[in-house]
């Protein structure tokens, strides 16, 4: 029988005015990922489905800045999180 897959999260941050590097502000498993997901869906914190990278993330401490082998896959994601922030705005303000 296949195990069921369980639920992880991470959130990051990223102030170019005072980080070098996007950090992980929140992670968990479970209950703790599903309130996350919930918590960014509330928030209109787009989110990016990317399980390979959700597994790296969980491995960072809170508040830690993400590796530089991890800058290509973070970058992908900003473009996304930018993309549709421009579109939110351009929906909510027509």
């Amino acid at each position: 029988m296949k195990k069921p897959e369980t639920t992880l999260a991470a959130a990051l941050e990223y102030d170019n005015r005072k980080d070098a590097a996007p950090k992980v502000i929140a992670k968990g498993r479970g209950a703790i990922a599903e309130r996350i997901i919930e918590l960014a869906r509330k928030n209109n914190v787009p989110i990016k489905s990317d399980p390979a990278l959700v597994q790296i993330l969980s491995k960072l401490d809170i508040d830690e800045q993400i590796p530089i082998e991890l800058y290509r896959a973070v970058a992908e994601i900003l473009a996304f999180v930018y993309s549709a922030n421009n579109r939110y705005r351009e929906t909510s303000s027509g």
